[in-house]
């Protein structure tokens, strides 16, 4: 079994189709039947090269005579890959980087790549320095870019939104796979139950400093396979969408909107808070994650969630005037950039049409708040533009909506008004946007 090769074929799907890096992984460990090391390996290559691809491209940039541009895609991502064994893989021989490099060229018959490839990886392993960052002092940006694999704009627009201190912060947090959280079915059973339950089938479960019935989960395997899983006492959910559900302070009896509604996590919190009474409408524009949120409603014991196909952004129907509406809106994904590293290289990335989009179905979603009632707009993004613009645009265009204080407890990393709240991902959970409003006749 050639690891490294299924490693290129990921990869190539990856850049060249679009495919998403946990589903395509998982899929070829299935696939191709590996065990614990194969799998951990494979992981470590296609992870390591797509979160270290501008770093890896700079030093194959010092090293080459061809142009970065004109080096075939194949042969770029097979240099990727050796270059990541020979520099941040210490385990990995230097002699069995460069040869299994070769033979991964032979192998897909890029017989003239082959002897380049050779050239550019031996000439590494007899550098004495690998490779030389930029100068900080001339271009901070791109010497942040280079460091840390990140899109320059992106670094740039961090710099200038949070400051040099919290974009380290959230660069050094680009790389490695950040802890599983769970969320307690409390309908079924409590914190210290499950604790011992997951302990028998030898998974290491702690309770969250951050959130009350939640779960820091280690060892688990297969997290489908646990009884306590199949029987419907926990769900996985990252603590900054528990912390969003919190904010909006679902209670018993209450109606709650979730207008973009998949995989269904926030609602499964919601009836939860709501003691699985009163009714929750799920929302989402496509079918296959509906019948996916009804069936894991199923497994919970919920049955106060109702979902239904709806276009959060057009959909005019007239619906029930709702206690609670939670928007958590389609975003650019930059708080949860270390669970997909492929995300950070999207042209489209920071495209203007995205906070117009959320910010329409921020407007839709205001019109099915009930008089007193709670409205949280939310999103896994670190962008101004598609966060704080959106919630100062629409407090200045929509004066029935007042700010309301979050009441999480947790200190913001920067200076924003009690009715937001950025989270920046630390290990312990995501980046994330959370604000707040309370709905008042005039």
């Amino acid at each position: 079994m050639n690891i490294r090769n299924i490693a290129l074929i990921i990869l190539l799907n990856i850049e060249r189709d679009g495919a998403y890096s946990a589903l395509a992984l998982n899929n070829s460990i299935k696939e191709n039947k590996l065990n614990k090391t194969d799998s951990s390996f494979l992981s470590a290559l296609v992870y390591g090269v797509l979160e270290r691809q501008i770093t890896l491209d700079y030093i194959i940039k010092q090293y080459s005579k061809i142009p970065l541009r004109k080096i075939e895609l194949k042969t770029k991502v097979i240099l990727r890959l050796g270059i990541l064994q020979l520099v941040f893989m210490d385990k990995v021989p230097d002699s069995a980087a460069v040869n299994e490099s070769v033979i991964l060229a032979k192998k897909h018959k890029l017989m003239k790549s082959a002897g380049f490839i050779n050239g550019v990886l031996r000439s590494v392993t007899r550098a004495e320095t690998k490779y030389t960052l930029p100068d900080k002092s001339k271009d901070t940006e791109y010497y942040y870019s280079v460091k840390y694999s990140c899109p320059r704009d992106l670094v740039s627009l961090w710099l200038k939104a949070y400051g040099e201190d919290v974009t380290v912060g959230i660069l050094e947090n680009l790389s490695g796979r950040p802890q599983l959280t769970a969320r307690v079915n409390t309908l079924k059973t409590t914190c210290e139950k499950l604790i011992a339950e997951l302990e028998s089938e030898g998974v290491k479960a702690e309770k969250s400093e951050l959130c009350e019935n939640a779960l820091v989960l280690k060892n688990t395997g297969s997290i489908e396979g646990l009884k306590a899983y199949k029987n419907g006492e926990f769900y996985i959910q990252d603590i900054a969408s528990q912390l969003c559900v919190k904010a909006l302070n679902p209670q018993p009896n209450d109606v709650l909107i979730d207008v973009c509604a998949a995989p269904g996590g926030k609602s499964f919190t919601a009836a939860q808070y709501m003691k699985n009474r009163g009714k929750i409408f799920s929302f989402d524009i496509y079918e296959h994650k509906l019948k996916l949120i009804s069936s894991t409603a199923k497994r919970l014991g919920i049955d106060i969630i109702r979902t239904d196909i709806r276009n959060a952004e057009k959909d005019t129907r007239e619906l029930p005037l709702a206690d609670k509406v939670l928007c958590d809106v389609p975003c650019s994904g930059l708080g949860v950039l270390s669970r997909k590293p492929e995300i950070r290289y999207k042209k489209d990335l920071l495209s203007d049409e995205l906070h117009e989009l959320q910010y329409r179905i921020l407007l839709n979603s205001a019109e099915n708040t009930a008089y007193g009632g709670t409205l949280v707009y939310s999103t896994c993004t670190l962008n101004p533009a598609e966060n704080i613009e959106n919630v100062n645009r629409f407090l200045n265009e929509n004066p029935d909506f007042k700010p309301e204080k979050l009441n999480l407890n947790i200190k913001s990393v920067i200076d924003e008004p009690d009715n937001v709240l950025t989270l920046f991902p630390n290990g312990k959970n995501d980046g994330f946007f959370i604000a707040k409003f309370k709905r008042e006749k005039l």
